[in-house]
């Protein structure tokens, strides 16, 4: 099992070939330039694309625990890539505030070549675009496979359109685990960085589950569809997970005829739902009954909730007790299925479950308060006010910050119980973040982010405690 120490020494570029000279340290997130990425020419006329690495032979062999894999940095190639496609997509809106997970909504330009910059120098191998499946084939490169620039070739299921497109008629092919991790950057900016800290097999289990919950969360957010619609695709979604339906393709290519936001990355996830359905279903041992039950519980919750709503689907909570209620069916469960999958990947936390169950709801709710406060004022523009009119927002506050303090417990307890550093890091690093947010709407009020420099703070700071075996948060 690596250690925090392999993970902080590839991302500050110190694991060196024996004999080769010491490359200079480059930052992890530094702030933007005001030029943009380099490009370079392909075989299509006129088509500028960000520079991507050519993949290599990795260092790393089979048994050698000394070589660093580069799964932590394997989303610098996607944000690229990201940001190429989005180029395209100027016309579409940003991202909804109110979802679930640390996001920020302004432009991040260098965050994935710093990232990049920072993969293991000891082969300068390359990591996701390009990358080699079993069986060494390379994945076809769009223009050389005559696709057009904003189209797609990330899967076996066939070339894909636009997110609007209908989908694909070939079979379905689960999601790999590039395919998650490219969705995670496209639906999610926390994440994305912290799911590749877990070690796998946890490491593909969370990705895909978090992908059902945004797909889930998609429809309960859903600001351009009335009460009766959101209810109905949950439910549908419900019965795909469950298994009493099968219409995966049919089903999604009805989500989009009619789409629930203008989300570029949230529609994709929608168009290629089938796929990571797919992938869910063949997670490995008891992962994806885990997956799948604590899918359907928040399914259920958002659906009792959607009910609530006014027949325009403007949602508004009463009271601190629904806030609650709200914050635990949207995350609190997320906190709960985590550690279910932490368990199940290592025994020996069985031995102190208990006091992990009574923390991880707060864990999630924590996370989720924080950006209830945060995203309050654009939630509102949309039609969701999760803020209690009779409660004062400092009340709210007092009960983020006990719950961020029962989080830190959480994340306390599966350090010593013996968790491996992954699943220290993967959980200390969004409640770091939250802290700091938290500390930020205090001061500024809602709409308050953290800066990017603070971000990359943070990351260090895990990955040496980490290391150390120290508290990481």
């Amino acid at each position: 099992m690596r250690s925090g120490g392999d993970r902080l020494e590839q991302l500050q570029g110190g694991l060196v070939a024996r004999g080769a000279p010491a490359r200079r340290h480059q930052p992890l997130l530094p702030p933007s330039p005001r030029a943009g990425p380099r490009t370079t020419r392909h075989r299509a006329r006129g088509d500028r694309r960000p520079r991507l690495r050519p993949p290599r032979r990795c260092c790393r062999r089979r048994g050698d625990r000394s070589a660093p894999d580069h799964d932590v940095v394997a989303a610098a190639d996607l944000l690229l890539a990201a940001r190429h496609r989005r180029g395209a997509r100027r016309g579409a809106a940003a991202a909804p505030r109110g979802s679930r997970g640390l996001r920020h909504h302004g432009r991040r330009p260098q965050r994935a070549r710093a990232l990049r910059a920072a993969v293991c120098c000891r082969c300068r191998s390359g990591v996701a675009a390009g990358r080699r499946r079993r069986g060494g084939a390379g994945r076809p490169h769009r223009h050389r496979a005559g696709l057009a620039p904003g189209s797609r070739a990330l899967s076996d299921a066939g070339d894909r359109g636009g997110p609007l497109d209908a989908v694909s008629a070939h079979p379905v092919v689960a999601a790999s685990a590039a395919d998650v991790q490219q969705l995670l950057v496209e639906t999610s900016r926390t994440f994305a960085v912290s799911i590749p800290l877990l070690e796998e097999p946890t490491r593909l289990q969370v990705g895909v589950a978090y992908l059902l919950f945004r797909i889930a969360d998609t429809f309960e957010d859903a600001a351009a569809w009335p009460r009766s619609r959101r209810i109905e695709a949950l439910e549908q979604f419900a019965a795909l997970v469950e298994g009493g339906r099968t219409d995966d393709a049919e089903l999604a290519e009805r989500w989009l005829v009619d789409p629930p936001t203008s989300h570029a990355g949230y529609l994709d996830l929608l168009r290629r739902a089938p796929e990571v359905l797919a992938a869910a279903r063949a997670l490995p041992g008891d992962s994806w009954e885990v997956v799948r039950r604590h899918t359907l519980r928040t399914c259920d919750g958002m659906r009792r909730f959607a009910r609530r709503a006014d027949g325009d689907g403007v949602l508004q909570l009463a009271t601190l007790g629904d806030l609650r209620a709200y914050c635990y069916v949207v995350a609190g469960i997320v906190g709960e299925l985590l550690t279910d999958l932490f368990v199940l990947a290592e025994p020996q936390l069985e031995a102190g479950r208990g006091e992990l169950d009574r923390r991880a709801a707060r864990f999630g709710e924590a996370l989720q308060l924080v950006n209830i406060l945060k995203d309050s004022a654009d939630d509102a523009r949309e039609g969701r006010t999760f803020l209690p009119p009779r409660a004062a927002r400092a009340e709210v506050m007092a009960l983020a910050r006990a719950d961020l303090e029962v989080a830190r417990e959480y994340v306390e307890l599966l350090r010593t119980a013996g968790a491996p550093a992954g699943q220290v890091a993967f959980t200390a690093l969004p409640l770091r973040l939250a802290r700091d947010t938290l500390d930020l709407v205090e001061r500024h009020g809602a709409g308050a982010k953290i800066e990017r420099a603070v971000v990359e703070r943070h990351l260090r700071e895990v990955l040496e405690a980490t290391a150390r075996g120290t508290p990481a948060c």
